[in-house]
């Protein structure tokens, strides 16, 4: 399985998206800043969407259009699922 997700700083805050086969462990590691960048530089680390996909091409085409989305768009995608923007961590950590 294949996952697309969207990370925030907070609720309206930055966003990031990104793509990864095991969801826990990314997310686990923007959270503790494993790989310096974007997301440990601008303390993005909240999971407040996912989205799972069968096949490796699907999440990335995937990953690509959101990429391209306007932020708003993207707001909205959130806010469908989760409009308190909680952190959806706790609910896929083993």
């Amino acid at each position: 399985m294949f996952y697309v997700y969207l990370l925030s700083s907070g609720p309206f805050g930055t966003l990031y998206v990104g793509m990864t086969a095991d969801l826990a462990k990314r997310v686990w590691e923007h959270k503790v800043k494993a790989i310096p960048g974007f997301t440990a530089k601008y303390r993005v680390d909240r999971l407040v969407w996912y989205e799972p996909h069968a096949l490796l091409e699907a999440a990335f085409v995937r990953e690509r259009q959101i990429k391209r989305w306007k932020r708003e768009w993207k707001v909205q995608l959130i806010e469908a699922d989760n409009p308190q923007w909680l952190d959806l961590y706790p609910s896929i950590a083993l």
